[in-house]
């Protein structure tokens, strides 16, 4: 992010390039640091927690068990045939054996446990239940750029030459002025250099011309390499270079001018490049049947640009730090289920404020502490396996449910005789004990379906 005089300058920021003077208007809690933390705070403090139906339902569940128990053994002991007394008995105990809260109570836990498991398997830290569960439920997912969808390091990506240049040379010549350079850029275009297996010469009479470029004496050759303006101030000639540094810089990139000896010998452009996997995960993230939305502190030309390349249609473009949470509380407004994923500091209140946080493994502690949910690989296929395991487990939380419930339901009324006027028996306290842990059993065995989950996609 470049500053110009006048401009204000964030604490706890790195400066990568010379050095300067600024002026402290703020310290303690009222810096953008400061800020930052107290939003992850306010953001975590208000998340509400999902209600526990199935604790409800089991809190009323052993009362209305005893009531029926209660029940059935004054109706058989009033009126049930001889021996009265033995027949109560009989219809009381079965029904207190049979009546399994502990299949409604496993139903949860038990695939919640091995649904976090799983995403453990597929580097995948899910902090709660809850965020297992909530992610099901997502709509729309707001991506940030830097370190998310691409690596967050600048790296070289075009070499374009005027007649007359050959590119290695002009390459090599230019990373050899660099090699000396502070500029945060500088160091992609040497490493372009080194991994194209070209040896960068030493350079001498380096300088630096501060917002413009850099100069130096390479091989007897004097080499210029700067902006536009840099050029301009030097008479160097762009012979139609200015169009094609237009359409590099419109695909998101940043291009460099060499002049070689007054002459101009080319472009070198450098960029924060997308993951190999982002497209392909994002286009998957739609097929889900999520909003996906990118948000940057970058120009809106360079943010457009990346968004083109993965398929994003929707952009918040400069945006602050400290107004990503907001972004994030904007669309939540709309009525959605949100996920924001990010790396950052500058993300943590909106990781916090998100209905799920996702926080790329490779980023800051202060991300991955916001987060509800941490993506070891850094990678967004991450994001898709989250969002699969968390439908997939919550499938078989309902299922779970659904079987414990049709076991009462159907468990119970035999327990109290309802097969007596047919069959002229009552079931065994054995046989319901045999049921009871039939049940549970089941239970279990569904929640070990989960572990051979296969991603979808991706």
């Amino acid at each position: 992010v470049e500053k110009r005089v006048g401009d204000e300058v964030i604490g706890a920021t790195l400066n990568k390039t010379g050095s300067f003077k600024f002026r402290a208007t703020k310290v303690g809690k009222d810096t953008a640091l400061a800020s930052i933390i107290r939003m992850v705070q306010d953001a975590q403090g208000s998340k509400v927690p999902i209600p526990r139906i199935v604790d409800v339902v089991s809190g009323y569940f052993t009362p209305a068990v005893l009531i029926l128990a209660i029940t059935g053994f004054i109706i058989w002991y009033d009126f049930g045939p001889e021996p009265r007394l033995s027949y109560a008995l009989i219809v009381a105990v079965t029904t207190l054996i049979i009546a399994c809260p502990c299949a409604l109570g496993m139903a949860t836990p038990m695939s919640l446990t091995t649904g976090i498991g799983l995403g453990a398997q597929h580097g995948i830290l899910i902090r709660s239940g809850e965020a297992l569960q909530t992610a099901k439920g997502l709509q729309a997912i707001i991506l940030d750029k830097t370190g998310t969808i691409t690596y967050g390091q600048p790296a070289l990506t075009d070499v374009v030459t005027t007649a007359g240049f050959a590119k290695a040379d002009v390459l090599r010549l230019a990373a050899a002025v660099e090699k000396s350079s502070e500029h945060p850029l500088a160091a992609a275009i040497v490493a372009g250099a080194q991994a194209r297996g070209l040896q960068v010469p030493e350079a001498g009479q380096f300088r630096a011309i501060p917002g413009h470029g850099v100069e130096a004496t390479v091989e007897g050759r004097q080499v210029l390499l700067g902006n536009r303006k840099l050029m301009r101030d030097r008479e160097v000639p762009l012979d139609g270079l200015e169009q094609q540094a237009a359409r590099l810089a419109d695909d998101g990139k940043t291009p460099m001018y060499v002049a070689i000896d007054g002459k101009a010998a080319g472009i070198v452009a450098v960029a924060d490049t997308v993951k190999e996997d982002s497209a392909a995960a994002i286009e998957t993230l739609k097929q889900l049947g999520l909003e996906v939305v990118m948000i940057t502190g970058d120009n809106e030309r360079t943010a457009k640009a990346i968004a083109r390349q993965v398929g994003i249609e929707r952009v918040m473009a400069e945006v602050l730090p400290q107004d990503k949470a907001f972004n994030v509380q904007k669309l939540q407004l709309e009525g959605k289920q949100v996920t924001m994923v990010g790396d950052g500091i500058n993300d943590a209140p909106a990781l916090a404020q998100a209905d799920v946080g996702m926080a790329i493994g490779t980023g800051t502690d202060v991300a991955i502490e916001a987060s509800d949910i941490t993506l070891i690989k850094g990678s967004l296929r991450g994001v898709v396996l989250a969002i699969q395991i968390s439908r997939a487990t919550m499938r078989n939380v309902y299922q779970n449910l659904v079987g414990a419930f049709i076991y009462n339901s159907l468990g119970i009324p035999v327990a109290l005789g309802a097969l007596y006027l047919l069959t002229s028996m009552l079931l065994s306290p054995l046989m319901a004990a045999v049921a009871m842990s039939f049940s549970s059993v089941t239970v279990i065995a569904n929640a070990n379906r989960l572990k051979r989950f296969r991603p979808q996609g991706v």
